[in-house]
């Protein structure tokens, strides 16, 4: 949360009357991944994910702590931690980009869209693309998106006894609902 305060603070000084900012709205939000690999599937699935968006200027910022992805066992959990992720020395993985398409958000509906930007892997910064939709229900946004990441670009290495283990691509899905930011 101290990490966020920063985000929060920013985008907040840059409020106007018909600017509005969202996050993240406790409880409906995920983010999860599946490798699928010939000797076992690997999925793991967060929902501590931080979320701020601005949509008058179609800026979107995510952060998600490493260590709160969950498995179906602890071993797992561990591996994932400490040899392939480490999570003590990378702890977070962030994505600060924009919704490339234009959205008014003065009507409800579906609309599809593409989002670029720069996320930030295991100590490594990449530009990516990835395509969503944006849903506005009410006064709530829902985020939605499925993209690959390639673990190699993000010099995640794996050790060669578990490399039939871990697929060299894996599929992410990023669930969220978002709503208007009130001040306390």
């Amino acid at each position: 949360m101290k990490k966020l305060l920063p985000v929060l603070f920013f985008f907040a000084g840059t409020l106007t009357i018909t600017a509005q900012i969202y996050t993240a709205k406790p409880g409906a939000t995920s983010i999860s991944f599946f490798s699928e690999a010939p000797l076992e599937n690997i999925e793991a699935v967060s929902k501590v994910v931080t979320i701020v968006m601005r949509p008058a200027t179609n800026d979107i910022q995510t952060r998600l702590s490493i260590q709160t992805f969950k498995f179906k066992n602890a071993l797992m959990e561990e591996h994932f931690n400490e040899n392939y992720m480490e999570s003590e020395k990378y702890p977070d993985a962030t994505f600060k980009g924009k919704i490339n398409e234009k959205l008014d958000l003065t009507k409800e509906g579906e609309t599809k869209v593409t989002i670029t930007g720069i996320m930030d892997l295991h100590g490594v910064q990449k530009e990516v693309k990835m395509d969503g939709i944006v849903n506005k229900i009410g006064e709530e946004i829902k985020l939605d998106s499925k993209f690959k990441v390639k673990v190699a670009d993000y010099n995640i290495k794996v050790p060669s006894m578990y490399v039939k283990n871990i697929a060299e691509v894996v599929d992410v899905t990023f669930n969220a609902v978002l709503e208007p930011f009130k001040k306390k």
